[in-house]
């Protein structure tokens, strides 16, 4: 692919091939044994100890290093995998360091928290050498359609096989996986490590894989009601917000459809990419496609945030290796106008305060070069189900992810208790499971 049919005009990446492969290996190394074991010795083993609470899937943290520390990894990745079934994925990509290292002992007294996240993925590494730990309970004879491959849909049909119910996925795109195949920055999981790690938890039996058919396309709620005793919506989000720029003009493009086309493309150096690259937003989209437009080869990429640095969503971390990475972050401003003359482009914006009446543009205004503008400001919930009540532009759900209509859960993103984070998606997924359970089994008005 030498020419991407958004991004018209773009030349492909201007690096040497193997400066780019280079650029996309791994940028946290595995740990080794040996180095995994002094990792492991820093911990306190902590009683009630403050990084299990801030886990929002709850992995037993102290047991799982003692585990490794004793040289028993397997043991510590069942630990890990009964209560996230993506615990190899989320060692790579969970926010650690505002999650359970954030609230571990030693950052508070140190200031060097101990090494969760990379002992966490040292264990489940490990664990995906082998076949999983977990068998099917007896078979219940019920069946369970889960729309979406994404984490929360992933753990639920993984809980509801696992209690021996028979599950059906519905996956819209070719492929299983959601935002950790196509979403997140391609160094953060090489080796096409989310597919490997769904082949592994499919693993279990009881679960049927359906790609190509998306909700409201080629099946209704009304449809699944009727062919299933329960349903599972993690259906996302995927309805890009308006950036209010007017014509795009072959310059501004979703910043997650460029990570996803990133993903799936096998020659790297022949990406199309910016020479003057200019991200809209501030999570953690907006540092992965920025970082990867470095990588790729664009000379200046910014990203501009609407309010100031401490109110971007992307961890302090993540936007350390964004400058470490040749970044440069601009806040308050927000984008008011994309001006293009020929092949000449600019994004015009507008300075802004934020105080007690919201955040206000001001009079003054900037322009930066841009031949390409990534928007990572959202998205929004692209399918309306019938008979869902909607709440803040998502689905609403009451205790662990019942919907207003009888034998319909949902969970993730796509919910108004959604977070963009991978580990709040399995943990959403995961309860719902159990809850259907329950429902199935004749409680609580099954």
């Amino acid at each position: 692919m030498t020419n991407s049919p958004l991004t018209p005009g773009l030349a492909a990446a201007r690096l040497p091939a193997d400066t780019i492969l280079a650029g996309f290996a791994n940028y946290d190394p595995a740990l080794q044994p040996h180095e995994a074991a002094v990792a492991a010795d820093r911990c306190y083993f902590c009683y009630d100890a403050p990084c299990v609470t801030a886990c929002p899937t709850g992995i037993d943290i102290p047991l799982f290093i003692r585990q490794i520390a004793t040289g028993t990894p397997e043991a510590a990745a069942e630990t890990i995998l009964s209560s996230n079934i993506l615990g190899g994925m989320c060692a790579r990509v969970c926010p650690t360091e505002t999650l359970c290292e954030g609230a571990c002992v030693r950052e508070t007294a140190e200031g060097k928290p101990v090494e969760i996240g990379r002992l966490q993925r040292y264990a489940t590494d490990v664990a995906m050498q082998a076949p999983q730990p977990f068998a099917r309970a007896a078979a219940t004879g019920k069946r369970v359609a889960v729309v979406g491959a994404g984490p929360a849909g992933l753990a639920a049909a993984h809980r509801l096989a696992m209690l021996g119910h028979d599950v059906t996925i519905i996956e819209a795109r070719p492929k299983p996986g959601g935002l950790n195949e196509f979403g997140i920055a391609a160094y953060k999981a090489t080796e096409q490590f989310a597919a490997r790690e769904i082949d592994w938890l499919l693993g279990i039996g009881g679960i049927t894989l359906e790609c190509g058919k998306a909700l409201g396309r080629n099946v209704t709620l009304t449809d699944l009601r009727d062919s299933f005793d329960a349903v599972f919506l993690g259906i996302g989000l995927g309805g890009v917000n308006d950036a209010g720029l007017g014509p795009a003009n072959g310059v501004l493009r979703d910043a997650v459809d460029f990570i996803a086309e990133l993903r799936q493309t096998t020659d790297l150096a022949s990406l199309p990419v910016g020479r003057d690259v200019v991200v809209i937003g501030g999570g953690m989209t907006a540092v992965d496609a920025a970082v990867q437009s470095r990588l790729l080869g664009a000379e200046n990429v910014t990203i501009v945030y609407r309010r100031g640095q401490d109110r971007m969503s992307a961890s302090g971390y993540e936007q350390v290796h964004a400058t470490a990475s040749g970044v440069r972050i601009r806040t308050n401003a927000a984008p008011v106008a994309l001006h293009k003359n020929g092949s000449a482009a600019e994004i015009e914006f507008a300075y802004t305060e934020d105080g007690p009446a919201g955040l206000q543009h001001l009079a003054e205004t900037f322009r930066l070069r841009a031949d390409q503008v990534l928007s990572a400001i959202g998205q929004r919930l692209a399918v309306m189900p019938d008979g869902l009540v909607v709440a803040g532009g998502k689905l609403a759900v009451t205790g662990p992810g019942r919907s207003a209509l009888p034998g319909v859960w949902a969970g993730g993103d796509c919910t108004e208790a959604g977070e963009d984070l991978t580990v709040s998606a399995v943990a959403q997924g995961r309860d719902a499971a159990e809850d259907m359970h329950i429902y199935l089994m004749g409680g609580e008005n099954g």
